[in-house]
């Protein structure tokens, strides 16, 4: 709606996980390095924890773009928050299972297990490394399915692990795993995400301007400290306050977003 008059290709602060977006602020940098490492050197098991809106599913995504289907097999599940046998058959359809029983009462926990075994199999002897990304991972609340991630696990050889397992949450993930010792002393690599400061939120700013081709200064210096100061340089907020001052700025018609649009817009944005 007000691309062409900022005169940019795209929206630039929607908040999808758009991996062309990604800021490479120096905690997302260090997340991305530590889980592809987990990956590329098949270290079993990493976790990413972080606050609500802080990029945890962009890095994912960022992650899943990085991995060539040629070398890999990946499965992402969004929302794990099911029953055991349905998370199961969720990873197993992601990694590519096929005949499998599409009703719950016709399947069988160790049937699934035993389909999952056989494509991590194949997959080695093809050269292919397996990765199970699990995002919002802190609303597992049945202990079941936390005990099947762990045994997902348990699919190894004498001297490397046939998948990967990715957990990304909220900051209470870390005590859910913690409290479930076998998994937590699997997990290899572990990172956490928090709040950008107010020179990576103006960074952060910018950069998203120059993804969609601005090539001009849009926010002021004292739009950008009022962006920091309303949003706690929490990125999805950021773009939430971005985007409406884009807008607001468009339907006035003025050419630079000055710090009154941004507390304008923000007032009504109290629990974003």
């Amino acid at each position: 709606m007000y691309e062409e008059y900022w005169k940019i290709t795209d929206k630039p602060f929607e908040n999808t996980p758009d991996p062309s977006f990604l800021y490479h602020s120096s905690q997302h940098e260090e997340g991305l390095y530590r889980l592809l490492y987990a990956v590329k050197e098949q270290k079993g098991a990493a976790m990413l924890t972080g606050v609500f809106g802080c990029g945890k599913t962009l890095l994912g995504r960022t992650i899943l773009r990085e991995l060539g289907k040629d070398v890999y097999r990946v499965a992402f599940i969004t929302n794990p928050q099911m029953e055991y046998l349905e998370l199961v058959m969720a990873v197993a359809h992601g990694l590519g299972a096929h005949d499998l029983p599409l009703k719950k009462t016709e399947v069988l926990a160790n049937v699934v297990l035993d389909s999952i075994g056989t494509i991590l199999e194949n997959n080695m002897k093809d050269g292919k490394n397996t990765v199970v990304i699990i995002d919002e991972a802190h609303v597992i609340e049945d202990k079941r399915v936390w005990e099947g991630l762990r045994l997902l696990l348990n699919f190894q050889t004498e001297n490397k692990f046939l998948l990967t397992l990715l957990l990304l949450g909220q900051p209470e993930l870390k005590d859910t795993v913690d409290s479930n010792k076998q998994l937590s002393q699997r997990i290899a690599i572990r990172c956490h995400l928090t709040s950008m400061n107010l020179e990576d939120t103006k960074k952060y700013i910018q950069h998203r301007l120059e993804v969609v081709g601005s090539q001009k200064q849009i926010f002021s210096e004292e739009a950008m400290h009022l962006i920091y100061d309303k949003s706690g340089g929490i990125p999805r907020r950021i773009n939430h306050i971005c985007d409406l001052a884009l807008l607001t700025g468009f339907g006035r018609k003025v050419h630079l977003i000055e710090g009154g649009i941004i507390s304008e817009v923000t007032k009504d944005l109290e629990g974003i």
